[in-house]
């Protein structure tokens, strides 16, 4: 039987955080989710999804044509085929970015992948959650994302990135105030004010397209 993963959709896009916002990129949400964070804009991704191959999967991405691709959720690592489908993608010479919680080991991602660890912060309801040995086994590639509710969850991230020395550390280190709920121009004088080096992270495609548009 063919290695199979549950997929919520596969689509193409633009990538709308992290240091390659505004490029052309190919999504791959996976189902499931072993968190349940109180600002979740994909709660869809709860579900079961629709069963794929892992080939399958990789022919739909050739569809697309980006050599961009991003695999998400939900949750990705909670499924165990999604190792050989990001080992397959990066074979196949795709610039390949994993989106993860932050609950669930990453020591078995392929060296080859970008992952963009988020650290839930306390206004999530998930900061319990945190896997914090994975911040030791980051690489120079690897981006750190931190969602920001309010003022607490912005002290709480500085703490983490003072602890773990993530400013030298990681190639990026991502404040992201929730969608709606978090001023950006607080945010913004708050960084300026600390001079802390972060990237601000503002979601490009929830102004482009209505937040709750799926597929984009």
């Amino acid at each position: 039987m063919q290695q199979q993963l549950n997929i919520i959709e596969i689509f193409s896009s633009i990538q709308g955080e992290t240091s390659l916002t505004g490029l052309p990129t190919t999504f791959i949400r996976l189902a499931a989710c072993n968190l349940r964070c109180s600002w979740c804009d994909t709660s869809y991704s709860f579900g079961r999804g629709t069963p794929y191959t892992v080939d399958s999967i990789l022919e739909k991405v050739k569809e697309f044509d980006c050599p961009y691709v991003c695999v998400t959720g939900g949750e990705p690592l909670l499924q165990q085929n999604v190792y050989p489908l990001m080992n397959q993608l990066c074979d196949e010479g795709y610039q390949l970015s994993l989106e993860t919680g932050g609950s669930l080991c990453t020591q078995d991602v392929d060296s080859r992948v970008r992952i963009i660890l988020d650290i839930k912060c306390p206004g999530s309801e998930m900061s319990d959650k945190n896997y914090w040995p994975n911040l030791n086994r980051l690489r120079d590639h690897d981006e750190v994302k931190f969602v920001l509710l309010d003022e607490e969850d912005y002290i709480y991230a500085k703490n983490v990135c003072s602890k773990y020395q993530l400013f030298d550390r990681s190639k990026e280190v991502l404040f992201s105030p929730v969608h709606g709920k978090l001023d950006s121009k607080s945010l913004v004088k708050w960084v300026l004010n600390d001079k802390i080096p972060v990237r601000l992270n503002l979601q490009l495609h929830k102004f482009i397209w209505d937040p709750q548009t799926k597929g984009v």
